[in-house]
């Protein structure tokens, strides 16, 4: 099980230093650390909702994450920022857009076809 990103100064870094994709739903910033594992930072503004949608949304990303983590390269530290257009969706919304970033960002293993 991966960390969490949780200090102010640690996401800072990511967003200073780190690459950033986006998609229709999340932005995903990546930043390679020195550790084993990798840990996920996740960002919900209030301009997407009340208190209740952001710690949903903030369910989804970690759930999506947690399922997948197998998939992801590790050594990384991952912050993802849900956008509103983010707010109303399924988890299988949510879950193919954090996909669709780690691939961008190649820090997704290559599945190999069977």
């Amino acid at each position: 099980m991966s960390e969490s990103i949780k200090s102010n100064q640690d996401f800072q870094k990511v967003y200073r230093r780190g690459k950033s994709y986006a998609n229709r739903y999340l932005v995903m910033y990546v930043l390679e650390n020195e550790k084993k594992e990798n840990r996920l930072g996740i960002s919900v503004s209030k301009k997407v909702g009340n208190s209740v949608v952001r710690h949903r949304l903030t369910r989804l990303i970690r759930e999506s994450y947690r399922l997948n983590d197998e998939k992801f390269h590790s050594g990384w530290d991952i912050v993802v920022i849900a956008r509103a257009t983010a707010k109303d969706k399924k988890y299988q919304d949510i879950c193919s857009a954090l996909l669709h970033l780690g691939k961008l960002h190649r820090i997704i293993k290559e599945m190999i076809e069977s």
